[in-house]
């Protein structure tokens, strides 16, 4: 898998990294901590540029989501537990993840496809969630930008800092979303405790 997405970067470039970050949104084994790594590696021996790498990873992801959002949006949450249930080892998607996915859209909204475009293993089912809810298109489109080009460019980031060892970037970036989610959670469990306590001084009585 590493050699093929080496190829195909050193052979079309831009395009080629547009093309696997495509893919890798609908097919999660192509993993983005092995695609755009490496593109940051070729912007370092300059053959691209590090702008360039952003950009077409960006572009790729954000088309790649298109397909995710449209099925949710067409087919429904119990369906798509259905089919995920059926058919998600073939592309490494497995129902536990179509919940989690479910939970993070419900708890946290449409801030959830911002903040899951840069957790590994919820980037790109959480375009489902968000199709099955009716997001608008083009909110969704927006925050699916700006978590994807964040993301984009800190591994492109990373591998052009870390060069030939671009492949230690993967256990970093899987440690980082764990940081993330705990980050996440903690305000939500903050958030919660304070909206506990706005509702508890507002039905208490006043005294006389």
């Amino acid at each position: 898998m590493v050699e093929f997405v080496q190829d195909v970067i050193d052979s079309i470039g831009y395009v080629g990294i547009a093309v696997l970050t495509i893919v890798e949104n609908i097919f999660p084994p192509i993993p983005s901590e092995v695609v755009l790594p490496f593109a940051g590696f070729a912007a370092k021996r300059g053959d691209l540029t590090l702008i360039g790498v952003v950009i077409a990873g960006t572009v790729g992801s954000v088309l790649g989501a298109l397909p995710l959002y449209y099925l949710g949006y067409r087919l429904g949450e119990e369906r798509i537990a259905e089919l995920a249930e059926k058919y998600g080892n073939w592309v490494g998607v497995t129902p536990r993840d179509i919940k989690r996915a479910n939970r993070w859209f419900k708890d946290h909204g449409q801030l959830a496809v911002f903040i899951c475009r840069m957790i590994p293993g919820l980037r790109s089912v959480i375009s489902i969630p968000a199709g099955t809810a009716k997001m608008n298109l083009f909110v969704f489109l927006g925050w699916t930008t700006i978590g994807t080009a964040l993301w984009t460019a800190a591994l492109g980031a990373g591998g052009y800092l870390l060069g030939q060892n671009y492949d230690q970037i993967k256990p970093v970036v899987d440690a980082a979303g764990w940081v993330v989610f705990a980050i996440v959670v903690l305000l939500a469990i903050r958030w919660l405790w304070q909206r506990r306590d706005m509702i508890g001084s507002e039905t208490e009585e006043p005294t006389t």
